[in-house]
């Protein structure tokens, strides 16, 4: 009996620590939103508001010193805080700490409706932007609207250890709407 359960015990250990093939998978694709669309969006020249945002990514962090690292998945949100107006996001370009770039996670512009979000995964296993890595991500609109909110989730459950932060996103180039009457 005693033989069965420790058979068993090994079982459940293994298979709880492979890695899964779908999640990887998913790690590099926009999240499935059902108020994102590809309906028609407005063109670059008719957007009057819109902004340029710099957001810190850690694919690692150090541990003790520079040869110790723990590898962290970071997953970038996108939310369109306006409650009745869509924004356009343009471009989201993953940089490494170099400045770099690693990967263009839009093929296209992307319409986030109203109180809707999106977000794009770097996986754990995924080194590629270093410790120096970021994010520039593209928004405009059409009307004047509140500012999405731009951020990033870091998070690693190695070892028995969890770790998590967020890393805000910074305005680094802003379009205002034109003043009245111009």
């Amino acid at each position: 009996m005693m033989k069965i359960v420790v058979a068993m015990l090994h079982i459940l250990v293994l298979t709880s620590c492979a890695p899964r093939q779908a999640e990887r998978q998913a790690a590099t694709q926009p999240a499935p939103a059902g108020t994102q669309s590809s309906a028609p969006i407005e063109e670059d020249g008719n957007q009057v508001v819109g902004q340029t945002i710099y957001v810190p990514i850690y694919s690692h962090i150090y541990t003790r010193d520079k040869g110790r690292v723990i590898n962290l998945a970071a997953t970038l949100s996108i939310r369109n805080t306006d409650a009745g107006n869509p924004i356009r996001i343009n471009s989201a370009r993953y940089y490494d700490t170099n400045g770099a770039l690693v990967r263009d996670y839009m093929k296209a512009p992307l319409r986030l409706g109203p109180m809707a979000s999106t977000d794009f995964v770097v996986a754990e296993d995924d080194t590629s932007g270093g410790a120096g890595a970021n994010f520039i991500v593209e928004w405009g609109a059409g009307v004047e609207v509140t500012a999405p909110v731009v951020e990033a989730v870091m998070i690693s459950t190695a070892s028995q250890q969890g770790i998590s932060f967020v890393s805000a996103g910074r305005v680094i180039k802003g379009r205002a709407p034109p003043a009245p009457g111009k």
